[in-house]
């Protein structure tokens, strides 16, 4: 058997879905047939690209190299495809971990860049898509990371810092603790978590790390990076989850701070410095912050 195009959206297709019975919706298939593909697709590569388990399916570290992969060749085919249409199409990528920001970005750049069509490529590892903006794979990225975890310098990148947020803690609305003004970690102790992959730039690492020096380490049975079952398992009362302060609340899901701000973060822009947007390096940061802090006011409301 040889590796297909095909393979590689169905690939992309459960990632995105998160379950192979969702995926196998997505793609008109059942969930049996597409089980049995990816078993094969798997014994191909040699390793396994998901982990499954009750709450779905998860990427694994190899995975996540694949599926990284698996989107970039899938996007060229895209191009491809266009034909002599499609030739010298102007275009500019971007990548990102912080839904607001990059969705804001990619707002902003459609209107200042007349006639240049926006991309937009999701991918949970801040140090992979740093990667491919060095690589001239994507020509910028919204990106985060954490004290003690900082971002390195990358060949052919320049990025700034756009916010420098607290972390703050989701849980279900009708939690004992859910009507606080605020909580503090030791709070939490003794509650049930949930947590992405790593994502192979400091998370969940800095989390559990914090954990330990306040004295105590965190029950985390379930590991989740799909928003839809991890907001599912999160109005359940099943778990708690850290999240951004641009997390949405809302389905059975409220978003609290933590007291004493235990956990940092920060955003930031990174973009190829001999790439399309490099001229408008100086308008970048400033339109990422008005992003940021436009999602913070309409959450505020």
């Amino acid at each position: 058997m040889d590796l297909e195009l095909r393979h590689l959206r169905a690939l992309c297709a459960i990632s995105d879905a998160g379950s192979l019975t969702r995926a196998a919706t997505a793609l008109g298939t059942t969930q049996p047939a597409l089980s049995a593909q990816l078993q094969r697709v798997e014994r191909l590569l040699g390793g396994a690209v998901f982990d499954r388990g009750r709450s779905g399916c998860t990427a694994t570290a190899y995975g996540e190299y694949v599926l990284v992969r698996a989107r970039s060749i899938l996007a060229d085919t895209d191009r491809l495809r266009h034909g002599p249409a499609g030739f010298g199409r102007r275009a500019v990528r971007l990548g990102g971990v912080s839904g607001p920001i990059l969705v804001g970005l990619a707002d902003r750049l459609g209107a200042a860049l007349s006639g240049v069509e926006v991309e937009l490529h999701a991918e949970h590892s801040p140090r992979l898509l740093v990667d491919l903006v060095g690589m001239g794979r994507l020509d910028l990225a919204a990106v985060v990371d954490y004290p003690g975890y900082e971002l390195r310098p990358t060949t052919g990148v320049d990025w700034r810092i756009v916010a420098d947020e607290p972390v703050h803690v989701a849980l279900a609305a009708d939690h004992p603790l859910a009507g606080c003004p605020a909580l503090t970690l030791a709070d939490l102790a003794a509650e049930t978590w949930v947590l992405p992959p790593p994502d192979g730039a400091g998370w969940p690492e800095y989390f559990l790390g914090v954990c330990h020096g306040l004295g105590f380490s965190p029950r985390v049975p379930h590991e989740i990076g799909a928003m839809r079952p991890l907001q599912e398992l999160l109005a359940r009362g099943l778990a708690l989850s850290p999240c951004q302060a641009t997390f949405e609340p809302g389905g059975g899901v409220v978003v609290l701070p933590l007291a004493g701000e235990p956990l940092r973060m920060r955003h930031l822009v990174a973009w190829n410095r001999h790439g399309p947007l490099a001229e408008h390096a100086e308008h970048l940061p400033r339109w990422a912050a008005e992003v940021y802090a436009a999602s913070l006011r309409r959450l505020r409301r």
